[in-house]
């Protein structure tokens, strides 16, 4: 929490900052907030609307599927989900215990490999 938050949040603390203002500048404060308030509550309820209005019309593509009967199941077969490729390993290592490690050299080094560079290997001492 930061601490102009502390400080709006906490009464005395509040009370005691304001000792040095006039009238007409806790006024001002008092309305710039309210101002704010009003602004945030609108923003709100306005996400709160959206939301109610996506909920029902989920709820009515399902009484329709229900109606229809169609499952979830039965739309998941028609998704063409991108299937993510393999990338083939481009390195492999066998350690001192003989087995047989790979890497296509993306993404963290494996430890066999890492043990092998601590040696002064490179990455081309063990292209396949």
């Amino acid at each position: 929490m930061t601490d102009f938050v502390k400080l709006l949040t906490r009464k005395n603390s509040l009370r005691k900052q304001c000792n040095e203002l006039s009238s007409a500048d806790i006024e001002k404060a008092i309305a710039d907030l309210t101002e704010i308030l009003e602004e945030k509550q609108a923003k709100e309820e306005e996400l709160l609307a959206v939301e109610r209005e996506r909920a029902e019309k989920i709820e009515a593509i399902k009484q329709s599927m229900q109606e229809a009967g169609i499952g979830l199941d039965d739309l998941m077969v028609m998704v063409d989900a991108p299937v993510k490729k393999k990338v083939a390993p481009k390195y492999q290592v066998t350690d001192e215990n003989g087995d047989v490690h790979q890497w296509s050299g993306r993404g963290r080094t494996p430890a066999a490999f890492q043990a092998e560079f601590a040696k002064g290997k490179t990455k081309d001492d063990f292209l396949i």
